[in-house]
């Protein structure tokens, strides 16, 4: 265990200027993360340098198997939280060959809506909030909740503190702090009404406006 240790903390930029680069989409569930890493022979800075890549759109229930290759468009760099040195992490859209949005592919919508120039020259307000809930494990039930039970009503939970009334924080703090290492933008965390929710907000300074995201983590 050591050497697998000793291997998964390695810096291979004390001996190689290449770089690896974590190509991140959304399989076909529109919930599931895929992802693949590709060696690059040296840093990048933006979404432009990277080439585009491909994968197999049929295992991912994103394409037929007589016609499965589907591209991956890169958008998006962030520092690696993981890899860490120069690796990067890479948010793909994904595509047909010809250059079609797969259906799964809900930014490229969104992103013919914000470039029209009647909204560019608009300045909306919004927020996004990511909200999960922690689950034990072995059992699939929330953290903090007696197992085959419930917990006691809501109240002391919503921002708590102490070790009966905030359950994970370790976890917790090291999403928020590979979120901040990583580079996304975000406003903060705070534990929300049930035992084991967390809530983790991306509203930027001076906006309003929010969109909840459960997620079961």
């Amino acid at each position: 265990m050591s050497n697998l240790n000793e291997l998964v903390n390695m810096k291979i930029e004390d001996v190689t200027g290449s770089i690896i680069a974590e190509y991140i989409w959304i399989g076909g569930s529109g919930t599931d993360i895929r992802s693949k890493a590709r060696t690059l022979p040296g840093p990048v800075s933006s979404p432009s340098e990277l080439p585009k890549w491909n994968y197999d759109g049929s295992s991912t229930g994103q394409a037929p198997g007589k016609d499965s290759e589907v591209i991956l468009y890169p958008q998006a760099i962030f520092r690696d939280p993981f890899r860490r040195g120069n690796n990067i992490l890479v948010v793909c859209d994904c595509y047909t060959p010809q250059g079609v949005p797969i259906p799964t592919n809900k930014r490229a919508a969104a992103a013919e809506i914000f470039s029209n120039p009647d909204v560019v020259k608009e300045e909306p307000w919004y927020g996004i909030e990511q909200e999960y809930t922690l689950l034990q494990k072995e059992v699939k039930w929330p953290i903090g909740w007696p197992l085959n039970g419930y917990p006691g009503p809501q109240g002391p939970y919503y921002c708590g503190t102490g070790a009966d009334k905030a359950w994970g924080r370790d976890i917790v703090n090291a999403h928020y702090k590979a979120c901040l290492y990583a580079g996304i933008q975000i406003g903060g965390i705070n534990g929300e009404v049930m035992p084991g929710q967390v809530n983790r907000s991306d509203l930027p300074q001076g906006q309003a406006g929010g969109i909840s995201i459960h997620r079961a983590l």
